[in-house]
């Protein structure tokens, strides 16, 4: 375990809440707050050139929301060229693959991390998707991508090198106010203050404007409930006394994958979270729900917020 895992001291505030835990895991899939919407604009141009160290490339905000030309800020970086459905999308049907998950393959809160996943399984994912087997409330249903283009960037992502853009885990009861903005990423709040974390995870950019620029390497912290870590090493690593199952038989010792078993480790803990659900409530259930349903049906919505938060915090 590399990264630094903090207990923060709730301080002279604790006692003036009533920390309740969620009755679901609704806040992990991070709908837009519409209240808040406006308060970017006021802070960005959108019409603006913008860039980011280290990249000759300019775009205004506009372009960079553009879901068919997301921003490619770093091309020399990528180990071979970027195919088409990845950086442009296939019609207007089919955004560009690296408009949520990077030209990095890491994704982001709001989406899944590719790099370091097989392309077999990638592709087994994608027919999930296509098939309804898979069911995910935003974009993916509905992307009439051929299996051709799809082998294609399947094959890229699984070339990926695997980054670390989460930089901490940090235990708190009391966080930082934050709101859920464009991209579905959740930021520090305008005015300020702190809130409960009441049961949930929050992950912030550690550079708001890095973030909004999708910079591909700017990292993310993680807030988790006190006492996530422990909790959640112990239903990992010895399954908590038969409450769920051991994760390194299937995912392998180091828990980062073995064969077309998906890794556990560097992946943003929001995604941990709404993929256990999604496994527990029947929309996740492709080849290997049977598998995943079996190991999460007991699990409480406080141990999934664990388990993402411990798996979180280990090296990706």
């Amino acid at each position: 375990m590399r990264r630094a895992i903090i207990a923060s001291a709730t301080g002279i505030l604790s006692f003036c809440f009533s920390v309740a835990v969620h009755a679901d895991v609704e806040w992990a899939y991070q709908v837009l707050d519409e209240s808040l919407l406006p308060q970017r604009d006021l802070d960005i141009d959108l019409q603006a050139p913008r860039s980011v160290p280290g990249s000759s490339l300019q775009r205004s905000q506009e372009q960079i929301d553009d879901h068919w030309n997301p921003p490619d800020w770093f091309p020399d970086d990528h180990y071979a060229p970027v195919p088409e459905v990845v950086a442009h999308g296939a019609g207007p049907l089919v955004r560009a693959c690296a408009a949520c998950h990077g030209f990095t393959g890491a994704g982001h809160p709001e989406s899944s991390h590719l790099a370091g996943l097989t392309a077999a399984y990638i592709e087994a994912q994608m027919a999930d998707f296509k098939s309804g087997a898979r069911k995910e409330r935003f974009w993916m249903n509905a992307f009439d991508v051929s299996e051709e283009q799809t082998r294609i960037a399947a094959e890229w992502f699984a070339g990926l090198e695997v980054i670390d853009w989460i930089d901490e885990v940090i235990e708190a009861d009391i966080v930082p106010r934050t709101y859920i903005g464009d991209g579905r990423m959740r930021h520090f709040h305008p005015d300020g203050g702190t809130e409960p974390i009441d049961g949930r995870i929050i992950e912030v950019p550690q550079d708001r404007e890095l973030a909004t620029a999708r910079h591909p390497y700017s990292g993310f912290t993680v807030y988790a409930p006190e006492g996530s870590l422990a909790r959640g090493e112990d239903l990992v690593t010895t399954g908590a006394g038969g409450r769920t199952i051991q994760c390194f038989i299937c995912h392998g010792p180091d828990l980062k994958g073995l064969g077309d078993v998906p890794r556990l480790t560097g992946v943003s803990p929001l995604y941990t979270v709404r993929q256990l659900n999604d496994f527990k409530n029947g929309d996740r259930a492709g080849s290997l729900a049977p598998l995943m349903t079996a190991t999460v049906i007991n699990l409480t919505d406080e141990d999934m917020v664990a388990i993402a938060a411990y798996l979180a915090s280990l090296d990706p």
